[in-house]
């Protein structure tokens, strides 16, 4: 009997992102070849267009901001681009360089291809967040098999370690994102029962405060304003990250950044000294934010402080000394981080790569959405106004996913033969108060008396896509739609485009994944040569040159016959 299919678990992070996998039922982070489990989320190219990701994009950014763009996961799910040396890359392409970068970590580590993934979301990713990130899979040469809730990934690691049935509250504070949630775990059963969240608050608006602060002492000293300096910036910013974390641990932090800039031909050093009380009093207004978010969550779930058992700390920031003593106040509890909380995420998501694989695993995963999706029709609101626009929850925030719900509706007027089927996300009673994500047409409604029913429904599925059906209930006529909003999706051919388009910047122009494949099994292959009999060395030999002058003359049909031969005798040496 083979063995499951590797499906690795990624945690795709605003700051850091980190792959991880199942082995023997035991969720590990794969590091790089340097030893590092965290990637920084940073893509830059240096003086002769190569490719950099990662710690040396980071360092980069100090004397090349333009050439390098970090925390690109805030701008998924919108039409905005992003300037890499001399060319424009859609948010998708940005973030397929990180998964891309991750796989070939995995496929390194473990010496065989990668195809199949889970990524992880914040869990208030709207669908569009959702569908960019499938997009950035698929443009990095991944089956995203799963979309998970950050969230839920590391309430599902954390199980491994409870005993007993739990309310537990899961506080995640990352780079550039933050969400809360309630989850139940009981009989082996992790399920959220309630989400809150912002997807623009996290660990770089501290930074932010602190680059601030550097930023008004220098205009204050010197009358220098270098806010319109992208290479003092970038050093500020650095700066203020070594700063956040060493206030982490202790409460004054120094700040020196010699010859920083000149102002009349005079070097201008930077040298403060920032207390823990003063960062503590810049970064506060963000931490209550959070607490209120806390509150929703709960409220959401119909519980209050006391039914919760226990608080799992995810995300770098939360290690912010600030943010655990709020949380012990609010909650009358110590939060717990017996796990690693910047690695926690991915490791939850290694567990439900592990269970789609078909391995062994103890946890069977429950999800929610986050938000409500309904649609509008011509009513009364609370206050007895009659209005054409009033809000129809159809599935409400915090149902478990997958999700189908139908609810009828009827037609307003004798022989209408159209009815417009609008579809908005949010909470407001008034449905134009909410945000529209999608609309289309049912036409060709029988000539009835004004009450033909029309039957609407909406699947919502394990990724948080959205299908809308429209059915006239006397006819079986049917429209649908699946929604799309914020940025039209991406076709396959769109897709290619852009695999090609960073297969350039990683130097390999528009290499088949037969290439790829060749290049992990070819290594593989040869690590095995010494434990295996003469004649099968001399077989595997004689197909290592071929694939090798194959792979250098980039033929790809040269590369296909001896390809699939060595495909075939690993898998018989292995079995």
């Amino acid at each position: 009997m083979s063995e499951p299919e590797t499906i690795i678990g990624i945690d795709l992070g605003t700051t850091n992102s980190e792959v991880a996998i199942l082995d023997h039922g035991r969720p590990v982070i794969i590091p790089n070849e340097s030893g590092n489990r965290i990637l920084p989320s940073v893509v830059g190219v240096d003086d002769y267009g190569g490719l950099l990701v990662g710690e040396a994009a980071l360092n980069q950014c100090l004397l090349y901001p333009e050439r390098t763009v970090r925390s690109i996961k805030r701008r998924m799910g919108t039409a905005e681009t992003v300037s890499l040396g001399d060319r424009e890359y859609s948010p998708q392409e940005i973030s397929a360089i990180v998964l891309r970068t991750l796989k070939a970590q995995a496929e390194d580590h473990l010496r065989r291809p990668i195809r199949k993934a889970v990524i992880t979301v914040p869990a208030y990713f709207n669908d569009a967040q959702r569908q960019a990130t499938r997009e950035a899979g698929e443009i990095a040469g991944l089956e995203v098999v799963r979309i998970l809730n950050e969230p839920t990934a590391a309430a599902l690691v954390y199980e491994t370690d409870l005993t007993r049935p739990m309310k537990v509250l899961v506080y995640d504070l990352g780079g550039g994102t933050f969400d809360v949630s309630v989850v139940q775990i009981e009989a082996g059963v992790v399920e959220v029962i309630a989400s809150h969240g912002d997807n623009y608050l996290g660990g770089d608006d501290f930074d932010r405060e602190i680059v601030e602060l550097l930023v008004e002492r220098l205009q204050e000293k010197h009358g220098l304003d270098v806010r319109s300096d992208r290479k003092v910036m970038a050093r500020l910013w650095r700066a203020a990250v070594a700063a956040k974390l060493t206030l982490s641990d202790r409460p004054y932090a120094a700040i020196k950044e010699e010859f920083l800039t000149k102002k009349d031909g005079v070097p201008i050093h930077l040298s403060l000294e920032l207390s823990r009380a003063e960062y503590e009093a810049l970064i506060s207004p963000y931490i209550d934010r959070t607490i209120e978010a806390l509150h929703i969550a709960l409220s959401s779930a119909g519980l209050t402080v006391s039914e919760i058992d226990d608080v799992l700390l995810v995300g770098g920031t939360t290690r912010t000394p600030l943010v655990q003593e709020r949380l012990e106040d609010e909650l009358g509890r110590s939060p717990q981080a017996a796990i690693d909380p910047d690695l926690c995420v991915a490791l939850g998501a290694a567990m439900q790569a592990g269970m789609i694989a078909g391995e062994p695993v103890q946890s069977v995963l429950v999800d929610i959405t986050p938000y409500t999706f309904g649609t509008s029709y011509l009513g009364e609101l609370e206050d007895g106004t009659f209005y054409p626009f009033v809000f129809a929850p159809i599935i409400k925030k915090n149902t478990p996913l997958p999700a189908s719900k139908a609810q009828v509706f009827h037609t307003m007027i004798n022989e209408q033969e159209r009815v417009d089927v609008r579809v908005y996300q949010g909470e407001h009673q008034d449905a134009q108060q909410n945000t529209l994500v999608g609309e289309f047409m049912v036409e060709g409604l029988r000539k009835a008396p004004a009450g033909d029913p029309l039957v609407v429904r909406f699947d919502l599925d394990l990724d948080g896509i959205l299908n809308v059906t429209a059915t006239e209930k006397a006819t079986g006529l049917e429209k649908s739609i699946r929604i799309e909003h914020a940025i039209d999706r991406m076709d396959q051919g769109q897709i290619s485009a852009a695999r090609s388009r960073i297969g350039e910047l990683f130097g390999a122009g528009a290499e088949a994944s037969e290439f790829e494949e060749a290049r992990v099994l070819t290594a593989k292959a040869e690590g095995m040569l010494a434990e295996v009999g003469e004649e099968d060395r001399e077989e595997i030999g004689e197909l290592l040159q071929a694939l090798r002058e194959a792979m250098e003359r980039k033929d790809s049909d040269a590369v296909a016959e001896p390809l699939e031969t060595l495909r075939d005798i690993l898998y018989y040496l292995e079995h």
